[in-house]
């Protein structure tokens, strides 16, 4: 772990790996309302979240290879510009199709963030302790989406939608700031060549492919996110059915993400005595328990709020376990490699968040059943790839 001189950067760190995941929820209880904002359908609305998360995904597959060959530094300085003004975009946005628009920019930028941090954790770790400095992180991050919403609800009801997408701005500048004058600019693991750079990008990602390792840690990875998209997605519109309005959504998301907090801290303490597969394996069944739970409460009719909220606790604290070891599992593998990694685990991860988002809008959602089904699916899916996994040989990475 890092010692004490090495707060502010780890400081930092955080939080470039948190601003996307701010950015991402901060408007969820907006969403509540910008059908009848803008004249929009259900679908359109949750276009703006899932066009977000594509673009998140979609340019850390340009990030990850280009900060392996260009710095680190340097493409998340980009990122974060971007990021800042499709914030400002966003806020100044007159209908649907712009505001959307202006979350695909936004989700462009804040992909830096995600894919540029977790290369450095990988540069500045070793070995376990790697995957307890990601767990350490997973606690600060679990923080955002609850904060997030919360925040996000006060403002909408105060000041109006727009000044979330304000404060994601000024965010934005602080964080390039903070970026240009704390973090280090580490050297290229490679020396760069313009010429090759785009068949070197295709050679690696060629290399990651042919390591299946590699390819079920980023299924298990993507379908959990899914999963917990498709809640982020669909607990405004279940909650809106029980009549929770945009202020008190946060109160009822939170739930999950505090739990996944506990599931990070019941990791630093269980990694070394069971291994990271095994703990994996918990957190697989604490999942399907939780969404299980929900789901069954929800058949028998009982539709209320912490009908919803409170099962899925136990959903937080499996993806506590889980999400840390398979990020590691993800980028460990080949650490020359570990931006690029980085990069096609999070495009897989945002691009199935994303189809789960937006499925969301496509089914009533009167209570939280056809949320159920959908978010047991996929984690039933993401423990049959842990399966395969399980039948893979061991590398010294993993």
């Amino acid at each position: 772990m890092p010692t004490a001189r090495h707060g502010p950067l780890i400081a930092i760190l955080v939080a470039q790996l948190s601003f996307g995941l701010l950015a991402m929820t901060i408007c969820l209880p907006s969403m509540q309302e910008w059908g009848a904002i803008f004249g929009a359908s259900q679908a359109a609305v949750q276009l703006t979240f899932s066009g977000y998360v594509v673009a998140y995904g979609g340019l850390q597959l340009l990030y990850g290879p280009l900060s392996d060959r260009l710095g680190r530094k340097k493409i998340l300085m980009l990122g974060i510009t971007l990021g800042g003004l499709g914030s400002l975009a966003a806020a100044l946005a007159g209908d649907i199709g712009t505001l959307t628009a202006a979350r695909v920019l936004q989700g462009a930028g804040c992909a830096a963030g995600m894919v540029v941090g977790r290369a450095m954790v990988q540069d500045l770790f070793e070995g376990r302790e790697r995957t307890r400095a990601m767990a350490y992180i997973g606690m600060a991050m679990g923080l955002c989406p609850p904060l997030a919403t919360i925040v996000g609800g006060q403002l909408h009801v105060r000041l109006g939608w727009q000044a979330n997408f304000v404060l994601m701005a000024v965010i934005a500048l602080v964080l390039l700031l903070a970026a240009w004058r704390v973090l280090p600019d580490l050297k290229p693991t490679k020396a760069p060549q313009a010429d090759h750079w785009l068949r070197e990008m295709a050679s690696s990602y060629a290399q990651l492919a042919r390591a299946p390792g590699f390819l079920l840690y980023v299924a298990i990875l993507s379908l959990t996110t899914a999963t917990f998209y498709a809640f982020l997605a669909g607990a405004p519109i279940v909650l809106g059915s029980y009549g929770v309005g945009p202020a008190g959504i946060g109160y009822y998301v939170m739930f999950v993400p505090l739990s996944y907090i506990l599931g990070n801290f019941l990791l630093t303490r269980l990694v070394h005595r069971w291994g990271e597969r095994a703990v994996m394996r918990v957190g697989h069944a604490s999942t399907v328990s939780g969404i299980g739970l929900m789901l069954a409460l929800a058949l028998a009719g009982l539709d209320t709020p912490l009908a919803l909220s409170m099962p899925l606790m136990l959903l937080g604290i499996g993806h506590g376990l889980l999400v840390p070891p398979t990020l590691i599992g993800t980028v460990g593998l080949l650490p020359a490699l570990a931006g690029a990694a980085a990069a096609v685990a999070g495009v897989s991860q945002q691009f199935t968040g994303a189809l789960g988002g937006f499925v969301v809008g496509l089914v009533p959602h009167d209570g939280a059943v056809n949320l159920g089904w959908l978010m047991l699916g996929l984690s039933i899916s993401a423990a049959a790839a842990m399966l395969l996994l399980q039948q893979t040989p061991r590398t010294p990475a993993t």
